[in-house]
């Protein structure tokens, strides 16, 4: 599983794919709640956001950008609002996990504003080196503590300088002289961990040097503090102890240490002087008495003259001998508390019964960063070292500046009570940035796949929408196409209809006319006249083809078994012959009228026909 998980991490990006994928972010991705514009933002329409980041700058406001871009009402562009949010995003993840001092973050954050205006100009070029560099260099800024010393002091004004060196980059829009700041920043962060190393060497000989004296003094006097606790003793025994035998004890303890023989022959002879001179100690074993009060002066001076190479003063011995004489004779001295308020006498037991700490945990412990308070009062200090003789951590700025001393035992119970935290190890600048950009990139993705997507179902969408159009219009041009085609059916039908009708009447006409004609040339009697309308179709050829007009014939032979009727002009000439059907067609057809009988046969015909018409209607 942890195989799996690691092959899916994401793989580190290359410099050129950080900056390609800066640079698509900015244009392309888009945070819920920003003020992006409405459309495209026209090149002359866009607002120059410098001034405004110059005076937030100016005024040191703690104030994210994107926060500023919403409360001023202008159109911002895509890039400007996008520079915004990851400026906010990779200071605030790199303040969050930097480890340095909250009045450092404080005053570090504002580069927000730097790098926004950086970014809405420049694009991925905004992290140049020098930038990069400055917050990385940061790293060993991560143990200053706000403890108002010369050293604090130092930085804070070198901070100052780059108020006023970012306020002129904005005021040149060059990185010119911020550029010029970092080098002098660098110059002296050179400098600054080159002496420290030295003062750090320096500062661990003397104190280990101090701590050596310190521990043969505090348990010399510890020593002792626990023998001369709670009794009186006669006063020359006490002088003795404090002036004589307290300052050869502190030089065994410094010469040969705790553990030697020395230390263990003198201990023991302090604990046998300060028996003899207690009565309500000694009196109790006289016989006990009587031996140490013999060979007790002799072993101080034994012992003093193998520590010191010369014989001890007869005046410094001179009061514990008569003491002890008057000891041996049974006699009490005068006693004093040998410890009193007129006579106070200071020490910490614990020196006798110091433990070392195991040397694996001071050696995870040395050479790192600790803290203890919370927020602004906060205080770190850098553990240069555990000086051995005396069991006390060496603390400093981690500039080789002292901060103090501090007993191992008090230590590990801070350390227990979390009053005393680890430092975690600084988040450098370039890994947040490569971070966030790899975060930003696969979001952006997202994005796009999600828009992509939207994009594909909206056009499938509107795919189906024209399908679904064209179907319909094409269902309605068909519809359309077969009412035409039926309207121009049921149209045709009619007109078939109406044509069968007219065809009809005119039949019916034609009929009545030619019955109404038969009945006229059946009518016509020897003698009777007709009128032929157009001599063309006189059924002889005797006509001379010249249309004359009407041509007056009359009836002068009817033939009733072959149905001919002969007609003949005025004067008996031009005979012409008609066939009774034929004459009676030429009557319907209006080529030839019955003279006598013509009126009527007009209105005979009139009549016909509206009776036909009103038939019909």
């Amino acid at each position: 599983m942890a195989l799996e998980q690691a092959d899916n991490k994401p793989k580190p990006m290359a410099e050129h794919d950080v900056k390609r994928s800066i640079d698509a972010i900015l244009t392309g991705i888009r945070v819920p709640e920003l003020p992006y514009p409405v459309g495209k933002v026209a090149p002359e329409t866009q607002p120059d956001w410098r001034p405004l980041l110059l005076s937030c700058w100016t005024e040191q406001r703690d104030e994210s950008v994107t926060h500023l871009l919403k409360s001023v009402s202008l159109t911002w562009t895509v890039t400007q609002v996008n520079a915004a949010y990851i400026a906010d995003r990779i200071m605030d993840v790199f303040l969050r996990t930097s480890g340095l001092h909250p009045v450092l973050v404080q005053r570090v954050a504002r580069l927000r504003f730097l790098l926004a205006w950086r970014m809405g100009e420049h694009g991925a070029s905004a992290f140049e080196d020098c930038i990069r560099d400055w917050l990385d260099s940061l790293s060993h800024c991560r143990g200053w503590s706000d403890s108002g010393g010369r050293s604090s002091r130092a930085l804070l004004d070198q901070l100052d300088a780059m108020v006023i060196a970012v306020r002129e980059s904005f005021e040149s829009s060059s990185l010119a002289p911020f550029q010029a700041f970092t080098v002098d920043w660098h110059r002296e962060g050179e400098t600054r961990q080159s002496r420290a190393s030295q003062l750090h060497e320096r500062l661990v000989a003397t104190e280990q040097g101090a701590a050596r004296q310190r521990k043969a003094e505090q348990s010399a006097r510890a020593l002792v503090g626990r023998a001369l606790k709670g009794r009186r003793l006669p006063l020359p025994v006490i002088r003795f102890i404090l002036d004589a035998w307290l300052p050869l004890l502190k030089e065994i303890a410094f010469k040969s240490g705790n553990a030697s023989e020395d230390w263990r022959h003198t201990s023991k002879l302090l604990e046998w002087l300060v028996w003899a001179g207690d009565p309500a100690l000694s009196d109790r074993d006289r016989d006990r008495l009587y031996q140490v009060g013999e060979q007790l002066s002799d072993k101080i001076m034994d012992v003093w003259l193998r520590i010191q190479g010369k014989a001890m003063a007869p005046e410094v011995l001179q009061g514990i001998q008569s003491v002890l004489v008057a000891r041996l004779r049974g006699e009490t001295p005068e006693l004093e508390a040998a410890i009193s308020p007129d006579r106070p006498f200071e020490f910490d037991s614990r020196w006798l019964t110091t433990q070392d700490p195991a040397p694996q945990r001071i050696g995870q412990l040395r050479g790192h960063w600790f803290v203890e308070g919370e927020g602004k009062n906060e205080q770190r200090r850098y553990f240069l070292d555990l000086l051995l003789d005396s069991n006390e951590v060496l603390w400093t700025n981690g500039f080789g500046v002292k901060l103090g001393l501090m007993p191992w035992p008090e230590v590990d119970l801070a350390f227990r009570e979390d009053r005393l935290r680890l430092l975690p190890e600084q988040n450098q600048f370039g890994s947040v940035l490569l971070d966030t950009v790899q975060a930003l990139a696969r979001v952006l993705l997202s994005q796009r796949r999600q828009r992509e997507k939207a994009a594909a179902e909206a056009k499938a969408r509107a795919d189906a929408l024209r399908i679904a159009k064209e179907a319909a219009d094409l269902k309605l041009q068909q519809e359309a196409a077969a009412r035409a085609q039926e309207q121009e059916r049921q149209q045709a039908q009619a007109e078939a209809r109406r044509l069968e009708d007219e065809e009809a009447t005119r039949q019916r006409l034609a009929r009545a006319r030619l019955a109404e004609a038969e009945t006229l040339v059946a009518n016509i009697k020897l003698g009777g006249w007709i009128a032929v309308e157009n001599t063309q179709a006189l059924p002889q050829s005797n006509a001379d083809g010249t249309d004359k007009g009407p041509q007056r014939l009359k009836l002068a032979v009817r033939m009733n078994s072959s149905g001919k009727l002969i007609f003949v002009d005025r004067l008996g000439l031009n005979r012409t012959e008609y066939l009774a059907d034929q004459l009676a067609q030429a009557v319907a057809k209006g080529e030839v009228r019955v003279l006598n009988q013509a009126a009527e046969f007009d209105d005979t015909l009139s009549r016909v026909v509206g009776r036909i018409r009103v038939g019909k209607s």
